[in-house]
């Protein structure tokens, strides 16, 4: 029993030293906007998926340095200086996601611009989850999607979507069958929801490090396929992005650069 206990103890203090790593750079305070821009200097976008997207990798400072205008949302629907990490529906697995990244590179691209980068992924949700609307983690995918696009209404003009998901899918074979139909229903659900069916949509790889490897090769060739349908949308490569550790999740330095590829696509998409 005392060695049980004595390991027990390890794993707690494990666990602790863990955790004030992962949120010892958080910020401390947010910053409101209490006078926001005209609805036609803000371009919205919507970040949706799972894990990869909601982002599990180490916050630095640098990446907590707000720019004045590169916004988002709290958890109370506020409208604040976007700060990593933007995910907040999951605090104990909460880190670094690639939204920052990809705001900042998109306003090196518009210097007149505001960007409202609106998080709504959350870890661990399949494909039908999202499609049927269901709850995981507590948050009603679906609904939590339409959410944020009535908020991102109020205050500009929707201009894409970055999506990464897929891992959930690989578990079971027919959710591995079924992911290209399932990828094509979401997103045109997405564009209705918006009301825009040519909206830009930019689907992330899954990475190359999983034990399972094929099987997520699987979900990329889906996502290459249905790009070549879809005259709307385009993939980032992710093959060279390293894990964080666990085989699962980019590291910190993998999603800040799946950021800058996120914007590099939908600027594209948009000329």
């Amino acid at each position: 029993m005392k060695k049980n206990l004595i390991l027990s103890l390890i794993i707690v203090l494990v666990l602790s030293c863990n955790s004030e790593k992962r949120t010892q750079n958080f910020p401390k305070t947010q910053v409101l906007v209490s006078s926001p821009p005209d609805q036609e200097e803000i371009s919205v976008y919507i970040m949706a998926g799972q894990s990869n997207m909601a982002g599990r990798g180490l916050v630095a400072p640098k990446d907590t340095i707000p720019h004045e205008r590169l916004l988002t949302t709290n958890a109370k629907e506020q409208l604040i200086l976007a700060k990593e990490p933007l995910h907040w529906y999951e605090p104990p697995r909460t880190g670094l996601d690639c939204g920052l990244s990809f705001g900042r590179s998109l306003l090196d691209g518009n210097p007149n611009e505001y960007i409202l980068v609106l998080p709504t992924a959350i870890g661990g949700s399949s494909i039908q989850q999202w499609i049927n609307d269901l709850e995981h983690h507590d948050v009603p995918l679906l609904s939590n999607f339409k959410n944020m696009v009535r908020f991102g209404k109020k205050y500009g003009t929707i201009k894409g979507i970055i999506w990464h998901q897929g891992e959930s899918d690989t578990l079971k074979d027919e959710d591995l069958e079924k992911y290209p139909e399932r990828l094509s229903v979401l997103f045109q659900k997405f564009r209705t929801i918006i009301g825009n069916d040519s909206l830009p949509i930019v689907l992330g790889e899954l990475g190359s490090f999983n034990k399972h490897n094929a099987r997520w090769q699987q979900i990329n060739k889906a996502i290459h396929d249905y790009t070549k349908t879809d005259p709307f949308s385009a993939y980032i490569k992710t093959q060279d992005l390293q894990h964080k550790g666990d085989s699962i999740h980019f590291d910190a330095n993998g999603q800040r650069e799946m950021g800058k590829r996120f914007a590099k696509k939908i600027m594209a998409l948009q000329q």
